[in-house]
């Protein structure tokens, strides 16, 4: 029985340390007035919100990794307070995920109608 105890505490460690490393990305600031808005204010905000969604891309595959980790391998074999457990990640983790994509859509879409304006705008 004591030989599970350092497993565990491992394997409780290195949970931690996998979540540790999934940092949230701060979204840019408000995309510029496409009726406004300069060309290359334009160009620095598309850099902007392109490192952004890079760097949501690299949070989302973290959380993916650490679903994948705190996935059971035998959840037969977990008793109920463990399987409630697994169970409670995995959907913490499921509304994280989600969340972040519901954010990256609003806010490159934000950014999307601005550069349609701006697109726009120019022709005339």
């Amino acid at each position: 029985m004591k030989s599970w105890i350092p497993l565990a505490l491992a394997l409780s460690l290195g949970a931690s340390f996998a979540h540790a490393d999934c940092t949230y990305p701060k979204s840019p600031d408000a995309a510029p007035d496409g009726n406004t808005a300069t060309l290359e204010q334009m160009i620095a905000a598309k850099k902007d919100f392109d490192r952004y969604n890079g760097d949501m891309n690299k949070y989302l595959d973290c959380i993916k990794l650490e679903m994948d980790a705190a996935a059971p391998a035998d959840p037969a074999k977990l008793t109920p307070e463990e399987k409630k457990k697994a169970d409670d990640q995995q959907k913490m983790l499921i509304q994280k995920n989600n969340a972040a994509v519901d954010e990256l859509q609003v806010v490159v879409s934000r950014f999307n109608e601005q550069l349609k304006i701006f697109k726009a705008k120019a022709k005339k």
